[in-house]
C-alpha cells in the first residue's frame, strides 16, 4: 500500500469523502499541533513565575546586565532548613573583590522567620567579618528592621550590591529600600562571601565555578 503524505497531492486519487481526505486532515492537524506547540510552550514557559526565562525578567536582577544565577545552596541549622541562597553575577565578577562588583544575593526562605530576628542575626554574623562600632550596629540594625519583613516559606529577600554606595533590597520582587553605606554592604554580603564567614562550606558551594 502506498504511504500517504501530508500534501494536497494525496487527494488526486481519492474522493473528498474517502479515507484520503480524512487522513490528510488528520495529518495536517497533527502537523499544526506539533509545529504550533513550540511557540505556545515557549510563551507559557516565559510567563510561568518560576520558569528560568521568567526569573531573568525579575526587576531585582534584570538591571544587572548579563548576570546569571549560581546553583542554589541550602542552609540548614541544627537540622532545620532555613533558606536557599544563590548569587546573580555578571561575567566580570571576581569573588575575592566582591565589594567592587554589582551582583545580587537571593535568599528564598523555607520557613517562617521574623524580620527583626533576621536583622539581629545579620549583625551578629557581620561581626565575624569585620569590626564596626556599636553606633554603626544600631544604625544598621534599625535600617534592616525597617526593610526586612516577616517572611514565610517561598518568600524571597534579594540584596543588590551597589559598589561604593551601599546595598539595595527587594522583597518578592518589590523594591523596599537601600542602606547607603558601602561598609555595611561589604560586611553584610561578607556574611556569605568573606573567608571569615561562619558557613565556609556554603561559601565554597556558592562560589563554585566563579572567578577568584
Amino acid at each position: 500500500m502506498r504511504a500517504m503524505t501530508c500534501t494536497p497531492m494525496a487527494l488526486t486519487n481519492q474522493r473528498a469523502t474517502g479515507p484520503g481526505w480524512r487522513g490528510w486532515c488528520l495529518c495536517c492537524g497533527l502537523s499544526a499541533l506539533l509545529f504550533g506547540a513550540a511557540p505556545l510552550q515557549a510563551q507559557a514557559l516565559a510567563s510561568a513565575p518560576n520558569s528560568p526565562i521568567a526569573e531573568f525578567k525579575r526587576p531585582e536582577v534584570s538591571a544587572l546586565s548579563g548576570a546569571v544565577p549560581t546553583a542554589p545552596v541550602r542552609l540548614r541549622v541544627w537540622g532545620f532548613e532555613v533558606y536557599d541562597a544563590r548569587l546573580w553575577t555578571p561575567a566580570t565578577f571576581r569573588h575575592s573583590q566582591y565589594a567592587q562588583h554589582p551582583f545580587a544575593l537571593e535568599l528564598q526562605y523555607l520557613r517562617r522567620l521574623e524580620g527583626a530576628a533576621i536583622a539581629s542575626r545579620s549583625i551578629d554574623e557581620m561581626r565575624r567579618v569585620g569590626k564596626f562600632t556599636e553606633a554603626q550596629a544600631q544604625i544598621w540594625q534599625s535600617a534592616m528592621r525597617a526593610l526586612f519583613p516577616n517572611v514565610g516559606a517561598g518568600e524571597r529577600i534579594t540584596g543588590i550590591n551597589l559598589p561604593g554606595v551601599g546595598a539595595e533590597f527587594w522583597v518578592n520582587g518589590q523594591r523596599v529600600g537601600t542602606v547607603n553605606d558601602s561598609d555595611f554592604a561589604r560586611l553584610f554580603f561578607g556574611i556569605w562571601l568573606d573567608e571569615r564567614t561562619s558557613e565556609p562550606k556554603m561559601r565554597s558551594q556558592l562560589l563554585q565555578g566563579l572567578t577568584p
